[in-house]
């Protein structure tokens, strides 16, 4: 039941940034999808230029809107939320979801037999049903260096466990588990472990932020839960996918900021070199699949620029990082 400032047990916060057509269906959803308990929605438009502003204005009047200037990234404007949120608990939730079966009530009630948690994560899925991973493991120096070494690991022969360990692919994800990470497309945390820990760290403007404040709720003593119990479907990279080579480079930028803030700055150092080398082991597979589509009458593959620029992050943070 929606139920403005009176009465509220969760806040949901979506963050849009030119997702006009999606943020719809989203925010259909959760209007249809969340019963019997009280709720708000605060959304906040990143300075889009797709008309979600007026649409959430003319469609959603219920809707507490926060019409940004600038794109302040994905961690500041979840925090300008936050502190207008009036609920006990607070839920994260991308504009690229699609809420089913009153999964907000049931994973809130889920938290509320769940003292020992503060964090928690519902099922994902992809619009076709497939099992979307959003459980995640700390990065680690070791972590880093599996995921850029074994670059042959996204081939679906090698789609398993021991090629992904940063996955939880192990798991078995009918049951509920402890980990480490959930993802920020739909994550449900407790007002007071808020109070305790602290919002999200604005140095990350997309990418990480989840996993740094996760680190936190687990250092407080706090559990991050996944539950099997609830569930939505994730499109994925809505936002991200219009600027391509910014989130690729983003990403990585997340793991080395996460390395420097958790576990110092020879590691973040060490694990961008890593990261470096990893790609410069790629170079001989990417010339390689260009010749081939060029001999089979294809043409070269166009993402040498994008791949140059991320190259040229990792060298530039060599010699002068580029995180906090």
């Amino acid at each position: 039941m929606f139920m403005g400032e009176a009465k509220v047990d969760v806040s949901i916060i979506i963050v849009s940034w030119n997702t006009c057509d999606i943020l719809r269906d989203c925010l259909q959803s959760v209007f249809e999808q969340t019963r019997d308990i009280g709720f708000e929605v605060i959304v906040v438009d990143n300075a889009s230029s797709d008309g979600s502003v007026e649409m959430v204005r003319t469609e959603f009047s219920e809707v507490i809107l926060l019409a940004n200037q600038e794109n302040r990234g994905f961690a500041a404007a979840n925090n300008q939320a936050m502190r207008r949120a009036h609920g006990r608990y607070v839920l994260l939730l991308n504009p690229d979801t699609v809420v089913l079966n009153g999964a907000i009530q049931n994973t809130t009630t889920y938290a509320e037999q769940n003292a020992q948690a503060g964090v928690f994560g519902c099922r994902v899925r992809w619009p076709n049903g497939r099992r979307q991973n959003t459980c995640f493991r700390f990065p680690t120096l070791a972590l880093v260096a599996i995921g850029s070494m074994l670059f042959f690991r996204m081939a679906r022969p090698f789609h398993v466990p021991f090629f992904h360990p940063e996955r939880y692919l192990n798991l078995d994800f009918n049951q509920a588990h402890d980990v480490d990470v959930v993802a920020g497309c739909f994550l449900l945390i407790r007002r007071k472990v808020i109070d305790q820990v602290g919002m999200f760290d604005e140095d990350f403007f997309m990418y990480g932020e989840e996993a740094e404040l996760c680190f936190r709720v687990r250092q407080a003593g706090w559990h991050v839960r996944y539950y099997p119990g609830s569930e939505i479907i994730h499109l994925h990279g809505a936002s991200s996918s219009q600027v391509e080579e910014d989130s690729k480079i983003n990403k990585r930028k997340a793991i080395i900021m996460f390395l420097h803030k958790t576990q110092g700055p020879l590691r973040a150092w060490l694990g961008n070199v890593i990261m470096a080398l990893g790609l410069l082991l790629r170079i001989p597979c990417w010339v390689a699949i260009d010749i081939k589509h060029v001999i089979t009458g294809g043409t070269a593959l166009s993402a040498w620029r994008n791949r140059m620029h991320v190259m040229a992050f990792h060298c530039r943070s060599i010699f002068l990082p580029a995180w906090k």
